[in-house]
């Protein structure tokens, strides 16, 4: 199922006006195939979703996690410190919009902010969707290199004696969290070779 299909279906749980949930969609799209998103964009969307698949009998709620991936990165702009708090407001006022309850919205809000800091957290389908989020840390390294000269790019504002120092407090950052990965299904399958990639980047900085 492409991103459109799933995105009308869930929707199409809580409202019935298909018009409405077309515009959503439509403007989805517009955000992440934005001129400068070369890594945050719908492949990346489609990535997690595969992700999520994987582990779809351990998330409580699915359609809140999936809404979550569909908008935390809604708005993108590197050169704001305030992308995930303006991808959550994006988000509660589009989904109130097909009248999705209230607890539900609050849900998807949290879990969009949780983005930010990457933080564990008490709820697990939100360590769920961080883990997919960062799951190409522990890809190849030919994936894993891909992505970070996509990074890079969607960096280009900036020269790289301002990129690399920032570049590099983030590597050290994941580097030095005692796990990277919040569920034991992501840490067995990606931890190690997350830490080899990072750990290689490192060098080349």
């Amino acid at each position: 199922m492409n991103l459109q299909e799933k995105f009308m279906e869930l929707c199409l749980h809580y409202t019935k006006d298909r018009d409405l949930v077309q515009a959503m969609w439509l403007e989805i799209e517009k955000k992440y195939s934005g001129k400068g998103r070369h890594y945050h964009n719908l492949f990346h969307l489609e990535n997690m979703f595969l992700e999520l698949e994987n582990v779809k009998s351990h998330i409580k709620d699915d359609h809140a996690v999936s809404f979550s991936v569909f908008y935390h990165d809604v708005i993108y702009d590197a050169s704001s410190k305030s992308n995930e708090e303006k991808s959550a407001s994006f988000a509660m006022e589009r989904l109130q919009k097909i009248e999705l309850n209230p607890d539900m919205v609050s849900r998807v809000e949290a879990q969009i902010l949780a983005t930010k800091s990457h933080h564990k957290s008490d709820d697990t389908d939100t360590n769920y969707l961080l883990d997919a989020d960062l799951s190409i840390l522990g890809k190849d390294s030919a994936d894993y290199f891909d992505y970070t000269r996509k990074i890079r790019k969607e960096y280009a504002l900036y020269p790289d004696i301002l990129y690399k120092p920032g570049r590099k407090k983030v590597l050290k950052h994941f580097l030095e969290l005692e796990s990277i990965f919040k569920t034991e299904d992501f840490r067995d399958r990606y931890e190690q070779k997350a830490r080899e990639n990072l750990a290689a980047e490192l060098n080349l900085l």
